[in-house]
Protein backbone atom coordinates (compact mmCIF):
# COMPACT_ATOMS: atom_id res chain seq x y z
CA UNK A 1 0.00 0.00 0.00
CA UNK A 2 1.38 3.37 -0.93
CA UNK A 3 0.92 6.70 0.76
CA UNK A 4 -0.70 8.01 -2.42
CA UNK A 5 -3.43 5.37 -2.13
CA UNK A 6 -4.57 6.91 1.15
CA UNK A 7 -4.36 10.55 0.02
CA UNK A 8 -7.71 12.29 0.46
CA UNK A 9 -9.21 9.57 2.63
CA UNK A 10 -10.79 10.13 6.02
CA UNK A 11 -8.75 9.43 9.13
CA UNK A 12 -10.81 6.26 9.72
CA UNK A 13 -10.02 4.97 6.22
CA UNK A 14 -6.32 5.81 6.62
CA UNK A 15 -6.36 4.01 9.98
CA UNK A 16 -7.83 0.88 8.39
CA UNK A 17 -5.18 1.00 5.65
CA UNK A 18 -2.52 1.29 8.36
CA UNK A 19 -3.99 -1.63 10.35
CA UNK A 20 -4.07 -3.80 7.23
CA UNK A 21 -0.51 -2.90 6.25
CA UNK A 22 0.63 -3.59 9.80
CA UNK A 23 -1.11 -7.00 9.80
CA UNK A 24 0.70 -8.05 6.62
CA UNK A 25 4.09 -6.69 7.63
CA UNK A 26 4.09 -7.88 11.24
CA UNK A 27 2.70 -11.41 10.95
CA UNK A 28 4.99 -13.99 9.35
CA UNK A 29 3.43 -16.11 6.64
CA UNK A 30 0.66 -13.75 5.55
CA UNK A 31 0.63 -13.58 1.75
CA UNK A 32 -2.34 -11.28 1.17
CA UNK A 33 -5.34 -9.82 2.96
CA UNK A 34 -8.75 -8.61 1.78
CA UNK A 35 -11.62 -6.90 3.56
CA UNK A 36 -14.91 -7.71 1.84
CA UNK A 37 -18.33 -6.13 2.32
CA UNK A 38 -21.42 -8.19 3.10
CA UNK A 39 -22.38 -8.06 -0.59
CA UNK A 40 -19.02 -9.48 -1.67
CA UNK A 41 -17.31 -6.31 -2.84
CA UNK A 42 -13.64 -5.75 -2.13
CA UNK A 43 -13.22 -2.83 0.29
CA UNK A 44 -9.56 -2.98 1.22
CA UNK A 45 -6.63 -5.06 0.08
CA UNK A 46 -2.99 -5.60 0.92
CA UNK A 47 -2.38 -5.99 -2.81
CA UNK A 48 -3.63 -2.74 -4.41
CA UNK A 49 -1.42 -3.04 -7.51
CA UNK A 50 -3.39 -6.10 -8.56
CA UNK A 51 -6.88 -4.72 -7.81
CA UNK A 52 -7.23 -3.06 -11.22
CA UNK A 53 -5.83 -5.96 -13.26
CA UNK A 54 -8.23 -8.34 -11.53
CA UNK A 55 -11.17 -6.09 -12.41
CA UNK A 56 -10.47 -5.60 -16.13
CA UNK A 57 -12.19 -8.27 -18.21
CA UNK A 58 -9.73 -10.26 -20.30
CA UNK A 59 -6.70 -8.67 -18.67
CA UNK A 60 -3.66 -10.89 -18.41
CA UNK A 61 -2.58 -11.41 -14.83
CA UNK A 62 1.14 -11.49 -14.29
CA UNK A 63 0.97 -14.02 -11.48
CA UNK A 64 -2.12 -15.86 -12.61
CA UNK A 65 -5.39 -15.86 -10.67
CA UNK A 66 -3.85 -17.10 -7.43
CA UNK A 67 -3.46 -14.33 -4.89
CA UNK A 68 -5.00 -11.41 -6.75
CA UNK A 69 -7.12 -9.15 -4.59
CA UNK A 70 -10.37 -9.70 -6.49
CA UNK A 71 -9.90 -13.47 -6.47
CA UNK A 72 -9.24 -13.50 -2.72
CA UNK A 73 -12.32 -11.32 -2.19
CA UNK A 74 -14.44 -13.72 -4.26
CA UNK A 75 -13.25 -16.76 -2.32
CA UNK A 76 -13.68 -15.03 1.05
CA UNK A 77 -17.20 -13.94 0.14
CA UNK A 78 -18.13 -17.44 -1.05
CA UNK A 79 -16.76 -19.18 2.03
CA UNK A 80 -18.42 -16.60 4.26
CA UNK A 81 -21.76 -17.17 2.57
CA UNK A 82 -21.41 -20.94 2.72
CA UNK A 83 -20.55 -20.99 6.43
CA UNK A 84 -23.34 -18.55 7.34
CA UNK A 85 -25.82 -20.75 5.46
CA UNK A 86 -24.46 -23.83 7.21
CA UNK A 87 -24.75 -22.22 10.63
CA UNK A 88 -28.36 -21.22 9.92
CA UNK A 89 -29.23 -24.67 8.60
CA UNK A 90 -27.74 -26.36 11.64
CA UNK A 91 -29.01 -23.66 14.04
CA UNK A 92 -25.51 -23.14 15.49
CA UNK A 93 -25.60 -19.34 15.83
CA UNK A 94 -23.29 -16.88 14.10
CA UNK A 95 -20.04 -17.81 12.40
CA UNK A 96 -16.96 -16.28 14.04
CA UNK A 97 -14.17 -17.61 11.84
CA UNK A 98 -13.28 -20.26 9.30
CA UNK A 99 -9.87 -21.80 8.65
CA UNK A 100 -8.96 -23.92 5.65
CA UNK A 101 -5.60 -25.68 5.72
CA UNK A 102 -4.27 -26.88 2.37
CA UNK A 103 -0.98 -28.44 1.25
CA UNK A 104 0.36 -25.18 -0.19
CA UNK A 105 -1.24 -22.60 2.09
CA UNK A 106 -4.06 -21.61 4.36
CA UNK A 107 -7.14 -19.44 4.09
CA UNK A 108 -8.67 -17.67 7.06
CA UNK A 109 -12.03 -15.89 7.07
CA UNK A 110 -13.24 -13.89 10.06
CA UNK A 111 -16.38 -11.80 10.55
CA UNK A 112 -15.78 -8.11 11.16
CA UNK A 113 -19.15 -6.38 11.44
CA UNK A 114 -22.48 -6.17 9.61
CA UNK A 115 -21.52 -9.12 7.44
CA UNK A 116 -18.14 -7.70 6.41
CA UNK A 117 -15.32 -10.21 6.36
CA UNK A 118 -11.56 -10.27 6.78
CA UNK A 119 -9.83 -12.82 4.58
CA UNK A 120 -6.20 -13.84 4.86
CA UNK A 121 -4.18 -16.02 2.51
CA UNK A 122 -1.34 -17.58 4.50
CA UNK A 123 1.70 -19.50 3.36
CA UNK A 124 1.99 -23.24 3.95
CA UNK A 125 4.35 -22.69 6.88
CA UNK A 126 2.39 -19.95 8.66
CA UNK A 127 1.47 -20.49 12.30
CA UNK A 128 -2.32 -20.67 12.07
CA UNK A 129 -2.84 -19.72 15.72
CA UNK A 130 -0.65 -16.61 15.35
CA UNK A 131 -2.47 -15.54 12.19
CA UNK A 132 -5.87 -16.08 13.82
CA UNK A 133 -4.81 -14.13 16.91
CA UNK A 134 -3.66 -11.13 14.84
CA UNK A 135 -6.79 -11.30 12.72
CA UNK A 136 -8.88 -11.11 15.91
CA UNK A 137 -6.89 -8.03 16.96
CA UNK A 138 -7.57 -6.44 13.56
CA UNK A 139 -11.28 -7.24 13.81
CA UNK A 140 -11.42 -5.79 17.32
CA UNK A 141 -9.80 -2.57 16.16
CA UNK A 142 -11.58 -2.26 12.81
CA UNK A 143 -15.05 -3.55 13.61
CA UNK A 144 -16.36 -0.48 15.39
CA UNK A 145 -15.19 1.96 12.68
CA UNK A 146 -16.35 -0.03 9.64
CA UNK A 147 -19.59 1.92 9.29
CA UNK A 148 -21.74 2.02 6.15
CA UNK A 149 -20.24 5.44 5.37
CA UNK A 150 -16.69 4.14 5.65
CA UNK A 151 -17.50 1.07 3.54
CA UNK A 152 -18.86 3.42 0.85
CA UNK A 153 -15.72 5.57 1.02
CA UNK A 154 -13.46 2.53 0.69
CA UNK A 155 -15.44 1.20 -2.30
CA UNK A 156 -15.25 4.57 -4.05
CA UNK A 157 -11.53 4.76 -3.35
CA UNK A 158 -10.91 1.35 -4.95
CA UNK A 159 -13.09 2.27 -7.94
CA UNK A 160 -11.20 5.52 -8.49
CA UNK A 161 -7.85 3.69 -8.19
CA UNK A 162 -9.00 1.19 -10.81
CA UNK A 163 -10.26 3.95 -13.11
CA UNK A 164 -7.01 5.88 -12.72
CA UNK A 165 -4.85 2.88 -13.55
CA UNK A 166 -6.73 2.04 -16.76
CA UNK A 167 -5.94 5.40 -18.32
Amino acid sequence: MTASSTFGLSSEARNLHWLLTNLVEEVPGIESVAVVSSDGLLLLSSDPERNDEARRPGAARAGGPRGSAADLATVVSGIGSLTVGTAKLMDFGTVKHTMVAMDEGSLFVMSISDGSLLGVHGSADCDMSVVAYHMALFVGRAGHVLTPELRSELRKSLESEAAGSTR
